[in-house]
This record gives C-alpha cells, structure tokens and sequence, in this order.
C-alpha cells in the first residue's frame, strides 16, 4: 500500500484539480478520510481473515463499488443543502469517488502486496498495474523512522506528489490565466 500520507496528499491534490472554487473544511476532511478509508480493511488481520479474502486487505474496501457506495453516503450525509441530482450534487459524488477509488488506484502502482480487487464484487482477482514504482509502506508510523520507510516516502515524493505537485501549479496557473481573460 502506499502511505496515509500520500494518500491524503492525492486527496488534497485531487480537490484542488477538481474545484477551483472555495469549499468548506468538511470537504476537504471528508476528502481524507476517503481517501484513507479503504485502508480500514487492515483490521481484518487482528481477527484471522486472510489477505486473499473478500474481506481482506485489499478486498472489496478497495473496490470500484464500494467507492461509489462511500461517495454517495458521503454526498447525501455531508451535503444535504445540495438539491438531489443536481448537477452539483453529481459533481461531489464523482470527487468522492475519485478520492475513494484513488486509494486502490495508488496501491496497484506499489511493489509489494498481493494486488488490488478492483472490480469486487463481481470480480474478486487482485491486480497491479503493469508499471508498479512506489515501494510498498510498511504498516504503522514507527517504521517510517527506518531506511525502509525513508525508501518509501523518497519514491512516493518522486511518483506521486511530484506529478501532483507540478498538475496542481498547471491547473492554477490556467485558471488564473482564463480569469485574467474573462475580467
């Protein structure tokens, strides 16, 4: 898996690409959490489900389904002003996606593990992508203090945040731009 803390920057990142509008701090926690909460699966070891599992790390909570599912309880939990089926409604349901399925997204780019359900339920292979850079994250904050976890954080810096960092500054950029040209 990759880190909390590139999958909380992805959100971060992911929300600022997706909006160029002001949003509140419940959009921007909620990003987090989705993008973290897929990781909750992990609790499945403390009581003897195997990694394979449906159940398992991995498994279904890295779905597109259940992504979907987490957008659309987030949308109508967290945002009730927003009119049903609106356009805008539409729009934080495909982010929260986006954020939720950006955790499985991140995880096929790892080199450790035994893959991702993606396509669970329907689906229960676990899959990579075929170019897979980020070092797999060691599970729990000390090991980050290690030279495995210094590994970990260097090679997410360089694949993921990065990229993100330099999409971010471009799409700022041509929004500044493009209201430079409408004012």
């Amino acid at each position: 898996m990759a880190s909390a803390f590139t999958h909380a920057f992805t959100a971060i990142a992911g929300g600022k690409i997706f909006t160029g509008e002001k949003m509140p701090t419940r959009f921007w926690i909620l990003s987090i959490l989705c993008s973290v909460l897929p990781d909750f699966d992990a609790i499945g070891f403390r009581f003897g489900i195997a990694y394979e599992s449906f159940w398992g790390h991995r498994g279904f909570t890295h779905s597109l389904l259940f992504a979907l599912i987490v957008a659309l309880l987030v949308v109508l939990t967290f945002f009730r002003s927003e009119a049903a089926e609106s356009g805008r409604w539409w729009k934080l349901v495909l982010f929260f996606f986006l954020a939720t399925s950006s955790h499985a997204l991140l995880d096929m780019l790892t080199n450790g593990g035994h893959g991702v359900a993606l396509f669970a339920p329907f689906d229960n292979s676990r899959i990579f992508f075929p170019w897979r850079p980020v070092k797999v994250s060691p599970i729990g904050i000390g090991s980050f203090f290690t030279e495995r976890g210094v590994r970990v954080i260097v090679s997410e810096m360089l694949y993921v945040w990065l990229p993100l960092v330099v999409v971010v500054a471009i799409v700022g950029v041509s929004r500044k731009a493009a209201k430079g040209r409408k004012g």
